[in-house]
């Protein structure tokens, strides 16, 4: 087991801070709206109108109007405990490891990175490799700990799918590194044209709306519904559909919710293709203002339920800092409501492996010694 680097560094003067904080924001706009994809039309999907995609019922999210404050609040006005005070613990996976594992094991990389040897091939979901969840690398939110392992260290990747195309799902480097190395790509509408432009072969790219489903080798994947949002630039609205995953091999099934709220959705999806064995349920940044697109640790496990699920994993959470909440105020949270609801919560340090058919516990690894 390693431990990432420790976070610390000297307090900036105000003006400085004020100054950085513009200087990011302009060229981060000015970086996003000239790498920023057109919208691509879909009329014939249900969820797209009006020249964008939406939900069936708008979710409750910040207000325009309330954007300029939360921005100033993230960039000033944040606890010093919604980063870790000293290094999280890290198991390092290596290549043999990985070659050794037995088919129906996952590993958590990061975020919602996650690696899964499944009917003998490599899955990933939203590979995330870069140090910064932003459009430029010198500044936004940061990792708190390195991968679980480099990607140069990546076996042959079967598939990768992802959910939805905001800058902690969808990384630009990470997918051009795995264009020429990763067999397919499976996406919701909309985010595999923007991973054309940025240089997958389109023939290695399926685009699936909601309920719609794609075979591949031994897996048979369902892009399922979500509530949340989408846009890579300022004042796009929606270019792209998000969207959960149903992973199915002959022997597991696994939900892989990506972002998205609690919504009735949950319950339709476990009544059509539950149960499953293990639910990989997003809780972490999140807060009352913009419960609509991302869970409360309270909605996480109801979703869970509604699912039908045996397992869950919560993730989302532990890499990078998105929110007001205290660092790991999410697994906290979560494991406390998940055991008065008798919910079998499974939570791997980032590295540690998991048998699909025969989840554990685990450690809090997150109560960091004082």
């Amino acid at each position: 087991m390693s431990r990432g680097r420790r976070r610390s560094s000297p307090r900036r003067r105000p003006g400085r801070r004020v100054a950085a904080f513009f200087l990011f924001l302009i060229a981060g706009m000015l970086y996003m709206s000239l790498s920023a994809c057109s919208t691509v039309p879909y009329p014939q999907s249900p969820q797209y109108g009006e020249r964008a995609f939406r939900n069936p019922v708008e979710p409750r999210q910040p207000a325009t109007r309330e954007i300029p404050g939360l921005w100033w609040r993230f960039m000033f006005g944040k606890s010093e405990r919604t980063v870790p005070p000293a290094a999280l613990p890290v198991r390092k996976i290596t290549r043999a490891e990985l070659d050794a594992a037995a088919d129906g094991t996952l590993y958590r990389i990061g975020h919602s990175t996650i690696l899964l040897k499944l009917e003998g091939g490599y899955w990933i979901t939203d590979p995330v490799f870069s140090e910064r969840a932003s459009p430029v690398q010198w500044a936004g939110p940061k990792r708190f700990h390195a991968p679980a392992i480099a990607l140069s260290e990546l076996p042959p990747i079967a598939g990768v799918i992802l959910s939805h195309d905001h800058y902690d799902h969808l990384d630009k480097a990470t997918i051009r590194a795995l264009a020429g190395r990763a067999e397919r790509f499976i996406t919701p509408l909309g985010v595999g044209d923007l991973l054309a432009r940025w240089g997958v072969p389109k023939d290695r790219i399926t685009q699936l709306d909601w309920w719609q489903s794609v075979r591949v080798g031994g897996l048979h994947l369902t892009a399922t519904p979500a509530q949340h949002f989408s846009g890579r630039a300022p004042f796009q609205r929606n270019p792209t559909l998000w969207s959960s995953w149903v992973i199915e091999t002959p022997h597991q099934k696994i939900f892989f919710s990506g972002d998205t709220g609690y919504f009735p959705g949950f319950r339709e999806i476990g009544e059509r293709l539950g149960p499953f064995d293990l639910t990989l349920l997003e809780c972490g940044a999140y807060d009352p203002l913009w419960e609509g697109v991302h869970m409360l640790p309270e909605q996480s496990v109801q979703a869970h339920l509604d699912l039908r699920g045996r397992w869950m994993m919560p993730i989302h959470n532990g890499t990078f800092d998105l929110a007001f909440h205290d660092w790991n105020a999410p697994m906290e949270a979560v494991s406390a409501i998940a055991a008065e609801r008798g919910v079998a919560l499974s939570t791997p340090m980032i590295g540690q492996a998991v048998a699909l058919d025969a989840p554990q516990a685990f450690t809090p690894w997150w109560r960091l010694p004082r």
